[in-house]
């Protein structure tokens, strides 16, 4: 049997190219499979993708969080996305013959890593005590509202007696979710304060879509305005009906939606007979079909079991 897990950590670092893929050949030699990787340098923020057995996983994970620490300086560090650490997130999901309770497991063992490591951690989604814990209210204020203190009621998880957050690299988030659709929609012809408008109406928080987080943003670098969303459960709320109400929205306020970006790996609701085309999403691909890339994983892993079994049989 082939588990898998999945695990997507956010990085505060978008602009060093250099040190964004070295980071990614330090996760690479854990035996893990990286799907995908990206960086903005707007959000000065990248986003690595790998699957593998839970302890390569989770070796991969704290080798990360190791090279973060000494690469990722947050006192120097700008970037329109909220953040409160070097490595900021780190979620666990589990993919196959895995369930939650192993990806929670998983987020609390590399969580006990971070934290020995001398980086404070938060768990949330699964993986907080009581579950459900929204990264939103973590990142609330970003590292600037941290950095003299943890807020009363706000105190991580690990250390148990932190007081401060590391100087340098933070906090980290660790949770262990399900799959998500982090995307971008580029608009024109508006300000981003009406983009932020927007935003308000369509998330959660403020009334929108369930399981829908967004913000409207103002990208310097590529002169261009965004709304950038997390949506937690793809196959409950559709990302069609998302979509429609932000473009009749642009619209009606004289501008227009120019395309979609998707980060990381595309869930099975994007994959659906003419999804792209309606969401103005590029052709990516079959590469970055989660579902297909774990299955070539799976195939990949089991045909290598057999062949080392095989040969051993002969030595025998």
């Amino acid at each position: 049997m082939v588990k898998v897990l999945e695990a997507v950590p956010n990085f505060s670092e978008g602009r060093d190219l250099k040190t964004v893929h070295a980071l990614v050949e330090v996760i690479a030699a854990a035996d893990v499979d990286v799907l995908d990787w990206s960086a903005d340098a707007d959000h000065h923020r990248s986003v690595v993708t790998y699957i593998g057995d839970p302890r390569d996983v989770e070796l991969a994970s704290i080798a990360a969080a190791a090279f973060a620490l000494e690469h990722i300086d947050l006192t120097v560090h700008e970037g329109v996305h909220p953040r409160v650490g070097a490595l900021d997130v780190m979620p666990f999901v589990p993919l196959e013959s895995l369930d939650m309770a192993d990806a929670v497991a998983s987020a609390h063992r590399v969580g006990r890593s971070i934290a020995e490591l001398g980086i404070p951690v938060f768990f949330y989604a699964h993986a907080s005590r009581p579950t459900g814990r929204a990264l939103a209210e973590l990142r609330r204020g970003g590292f600037e509202r941290i950095q003299g203190g943890f807020p009363s009621g706000a105190r991580p998880d690990l250390p148990v007696a932190a007081a401060l957050p590391h100087p340098t690299a933070g906090v980290t988030c660790v949770g262990a979710r399900e799959v998500l659709l982090a995307w971008n929609v580029f608009v024109s012809g508006i300000h981003v304060a009406e983009a932020r408008v927007i935003a308000s109406l369509i998330r959660e928080r403020d009334g929108g879509f369930k399981g829908l987080r967004a913000l409207g943003l103002r990208l310097v670098a590529q002169n261009r305005v965004q709304i950038s969303m997390n949506l937690e459960d793809p196959t409950r709320t559709s990302p069609l009906d998302v979509f429609a109400v932000i473009e009749a929205e642009v619209v009606s306020r004289g501008g227009r939606v120019d395309e979609t970006e998707v980060i990381g790996m595309m869930p099975e609701a994007l994959v659906l007979p003419g999804t792209a085309g309606r969401l103005q999403l590029p052709d990516l691909g079959p590469k970055r079909v989660l579902s297909r890339r774990v299955a070539e994983h799976v195939k990949h892993v089991s045909e290598r079991t057999v062949g080392h079994t095989e040969a051993s049989d002969i030595t025998e």
